[in-house]
């Protein structure tokens, strides 16, 4: 089977995915084979489906490709940051700042749960959960009609682990550490790990648990980083169960719950560098941290689930039914009048009522429909720990019904066309602004008083696709798909100048995504590539004017193409690449303006090199490179938040496993490998002094696995 732009192929691994470099010769000697194997994902459609039936552009990890990635780093932002063409820059913070999909924002979710909030973004969603409960990761890019607010630049849906079949009892326990190589003092880290696995009779079950701890981050001359969204001392908690009974052939029902806490308790505070002198980098020095440990304090996700096949006329049912509880804390800051510490706070409520009946026209003539109704009840809002509220109470009401239509002509021809009709009511309750910051004058202003009210958005939207998939050689693919997204309210309300809701703009944000691409086999060669424009009437940037922060509405236009490739040079070498890029601009008044580094990532390439010299040994360079992006000039001396110029950085990670036997793995991964000095593309465009941080030195990680 094939893994898309340029990522190692992997095998699908029922049950719990044991990390075998045996494994590992045995899919590189057999390239060919796999990139001919119908590749199973679940996210670009609800409903089964292979790649070849998909017109757009799909990323997947596998378990194995997870496996490899968080044994050089754990952290899911930088795993999909060094996987992912198309997906913005890591930050080596514990937000994902800047980390968007295509230069719009993404939706994430666990097992269709999202866990993005649009209405005040808590930049955490992506590490909302630990990657070795993890099966697989389905990254569809574009905008998407289906799954509705938020997904302007696609979804990123994680599914987790598969009970095993076979055993009523299996598992694995892991244990490791890791440390920094220059300056090692306090850096060290550890974790360890346990799950366990198995069926009985009708039931089956996957109950595991973890627990990390981090030491310090230094950068590649030993300077401490900065504990500002840092990753330093981390303790992270991760606990999932997932427990399933099959009540027929045919009927299915699931019980899921994960939990995942991760905070930062750390001795260190910030000391401020000088933006634009590589020399003076933000960094931590000793010292009292005010206010609670930041992170994030909880995120709760379950679910109820139930299928049934062939319920009535061969249409199959699937209803999800779940919930999630977050909570995240800030770093305690002077951006509000007498300072303070805020935390978002989400909760969400939802079902997916999901139906597929097939059809058949002909011989020649096929399909299915895929049809339902999302409800969605979300409540959030921003608060600091004092009490004091940055964002009331939003409580949002969706409902959106669905319909898509697959046709397969002749075979080989596969039509989608699809619509959703989003029904949107958000009610906030009378509030007053809390005085912010205006980093011009150094003064606060604020303490508006906002009548309640309602926001109601209603919007229809519509996606069409067509690939032919006949030919290995050329499997081309046209796509229209809309998106949705209602503005981040949070932001918008917490700046209000208006005394009534109904005057604040807030309009949603629609998005038209146009996007042409193809897949090639050739022998020993794969190839992938897309191109894409993506335009909205009336876009949301984030941007500071006149020493504050403002959501600007503007039209927008944002365009770029990836293209990959991977090669077996030999049965155990195997090399691959890839190559992305992206560029915006937006509308204001009779001029066009370069949207920010928030939204737009430099170029990026990526390239591997797998080698399985004898067996059961893999080794794996791989190398992230960051291109330059220089669009702006400074004003009056300064360059404002989203403007500043990116200088671009290669950096290499090594990782090499061993398994002794079916039972004990060893694995050594080392992150930034020829530990190369270097400033995160985030902290470059942001252009503040406080902000300027530099990425983790060398670290390598041990880790040692038993299975039974």
């Amino acid at each position: 089977m094939r893994i898309q732009l340029g990522l190692l192929p992997v095998m699908i691994i029922a049950g719990l995915p044991a990390f075998s470099q045996q494994d590992a010769s045995r899919q590189d000697s057999a390239l060919q084979k796999d990139a001919q194997l119908k590749e199973v994902i679940v996210s670009a459609s609800r409903r089964k489906e292979t790649l070849d039936e998909v017109p757009s552009s799909v990323t997947i990890l596998k378990a194995k490709d997870l496996a490899i990635q968080k044994n050089i780093n754990n952290n899911l932002s930088d795993i999909l940051a060094n996987t992912v063409p198309g997906l913005g820059f890591n930050s080596n913070n514990s937000y994902n700042l800047g980390q968007t999909l295509r230069g719009r924002t993404v939706l994430v979710m666990i097992d269709g749960i999202p866990q993005s909030t649009p209405l005040r973004n808590s930049l955490r969603d992506i590490r909302s959960i630990d990657p070795g409960v993890i099966e697989q990761v389905e990254v569809i890019k574009g905008a998407t009609a289906i799954y509705g607010n938020g997904a302007t630049g696609g979804l990123i849906n994680y599914i987790t682990k598969r009970p095993a079949t076979g055993k009523a009892f299996s598992g694995q326990t892991s244990m490791g550490a890791n440390t920094a190589l220059k300056d090692a003092r306090h850096t060290g880290g550890w974790h360890v790990g346990q799950m366990l696995t198995g069926t009985v009779k009708r039931f089956d079950y996957v109950i595991s648990g973890r627990y990390e701890q981090t030491g310090v981050m230094k950068d590649a001359k030993g300077q401490v980083l900065s504990p500002d969204y840092g990753l330093n001392e981390l303790q992270m908690w991760n606990v999932f169960a997932k427990v399933g009974y099959n009540v027929d052939n045919r009927n299915r029902l699931e019980l899921m719950y994960n939990y995942f806490s991760s905070k930062q308790r750390t001795d260190y505070i910030v000391k401020a560098g000088r933006f634009g002198n590589r020399d003076s980098a933000t960094t931590g020095t000793l010292g009292v941290r005010p206010g609670e440990p930041e992170g994030t304090p909880h995120n709760h996700n379950a679910s109820l689930h139930f299928t049934s096949q062939e319920l009535i006329g061969g249409t199959d049912l699937d209803i999800n039914l779940y919930m999630q509880d977050f909570s995240t804390l800030t770093p305690y800051t002077n951006f509000f009048e007498n300072n303070g510490q805020s935390g978002i706070i989400a909760q969400k409520k939802g079902l997916r009522l999901n139906l597929n009946s097939p059809f058949v026209i002909s011989s020649t003539w096929n399909g299915n429909l895929v049809y339902g109704a999302d409800v969605l009840a979300d409540k959030t809002s921003q608060v600091l720990t004092d009490g004091r509220v940055s964002v009331p109470e939003m409580n949002m009401r969706n409902l959106a019904p669905y319909l898509q239509v697959k046709s397969v002509f002749l075979q080989h021809l596969v039509l989608k066309v699809g619509a959703r009709f989003e029904n949107i009511n958000i009610r906030v309750p009378a509030y007053t602004t809390i005085k912010i910051i205006n980093y011009n004058t150094g003064g606060y202003s604020g303490g508006v008083t906002v009548n309640g009210g309602s926001l109601n958005y209603n919007a229809f939207v519509f996606n069409a696709g067509l690939r032919y998939n006949k030919l290995p050689y050329f499997k081309p693919f046209v796509s229209f798909s809309q998106g949705f997204s209602v503005p981040e309210l949070g932001l918008i309300l917490r700046g209000a100048k208006e005394n009534t809701l109904a005057d604040i703009t807030a309009r949603a944000v629609t998005t038209n995504n146009y996007e042409a691409g193809f897949n090639s086999t050739i022998g020993k060669l794969n190839i992938e590539g897309a191109a894409y424009i993506s335009t909205s009437g009336l876009g949301a940037s984030y941007v500071m004017v006149n020493g504050k922060f403002e959501v600007a509405r503007s039209p927008e236009r944002v365009y770029g193409f990836e293209l990959s490739a991977d090669y077996a040079l030999l049965d155990k070498l195997l090399f691959g690449a890839s190559w992305s890029y992206a560029e915006g601009k937006r509308e204001v008044g009779d001029q066009t303006v370069y949207l920010g580094g928030d939204r737009i990532a430099p170029p990026k390439a990526t390239a591997y090199i797998n080698y399985t010299c004898i067996p059961g040994l893999l080794i794996r360079l791989q190398m992230l490179h960051a291109g330059n992006r220089k669009r702006f000039d400074p004003v009056n001396g300064r360059y404002s938040y989203g403007t500043g110029p990116i200088s671009g950085f290669t950096l290499f990670n090594l990782y090499t496993g061993y398994d002794f036997d079916s039972h004990n793995s060893l694995n050594l991964g080392a992150e930034n490998l020829f530990n190369r000095d270097y400033f995160t593309i985030p902290s470059q465009w942001q252009a503040d002094n406080l902000t300027y941080v530099k990425g983790n030195g060398v670290r390598v990680n041990f880790s040692y696995t038993y299975r039974f």
